[in-house]
């Protein structure tokens, strides 16, 4: 509890908003002079949501910068948060919302309890549930790709009123599905935003890969 209220408030992203175009980009291992020249392009490519994960190097200072300048075009969050020093660094930086690959339960009531939109990870029922039950805002299903777009549909069953976030595999020819069978919202992450098209400064065809998922929409 103690270490709870060290945690600083932050400005929750507009769920509205991105329940309207539900994709959000992962950016993890950013090399710090690609970032200007990266988030220019997401910015003018559409995508509205981006996390940086607490793994990469740098990542408060990115998300400091990204939210200093990028708050009218984008909703800034972290992601691979996976303790309360990770959460109060990211807040602190920014971030308007979390996200985890597994349950952390303190960060997910915390955030539940500051009306901090959180995405915690889980892939079998009874940790959809858990994480459900904890006060996730979506479930983040990873990896989605293990069993595809029917376990979806399967899940919802008896959930039908967890949302879920697709995370992994997901593709804009298979994207389709996942919605249909009951995602909310999906995640794309090192196949859209490449290494070595960053390397090479190829953003152009990030632009290009991140416009076939919005159609696709």
């Amino acid at each position: 509890m103690i270490v709870s209220r060290a945690v600083p408030k932050s400005n929750s992203m507009d769920l509205a908003r991105f329940r309207k175009k539900p994709i959000l980009g992962i950016l993890r291992g950013i090399p710090k002079n690609a970032l200007e020249p990266l988030l220019d392009t997401i910015a003018a490519s559409g995508l509205e949501t981006i996390e940086f994960t607490m793994n990469t190097q740098g990542a408060a200072g990115f998300i400091r910068q990204a939210a200093r300048r990028y708050a009218q075009k984008l909703m800034i969050g972290a992601g691979t948060v996976l303790n309360m020093k990770d959460l109060k660094v990211a807040l602190d930086a920014g971030a308007t919302f979390i996200v985890s690959p597994v349950l952390v339960k303190p960060v997910v009531r915390y955030c539940a309890k500051h009306k901090i939109p959180v995405f915690p990870g889980a892939l079998i029922p009874s940790d959809i549930y858990a994480a459900w039950q904890a006060g996730a805002t979506m479930v983040k299903v990873f990896p989605a790709n293990c069993f595809g777009p029917d376990y979806f549909r399967e899940i919802k069953g008896p959930f039908q009123q967890i949302e879920l976030l697709a995370c992994a595999g997901v593709t804009p020819e298979n994207m389709k599905d996942y919605f249909k069978n009951g995602a909310s919202a999906i995640a794309i992450g090192g196949s859209v935003f490449r290494k070595e098209w960053i390397a090479a400064g190829k953003f152009h065809l990030i632009r290009q890969k991140i416009q076939t998922y919005l159609k696709a929409l």
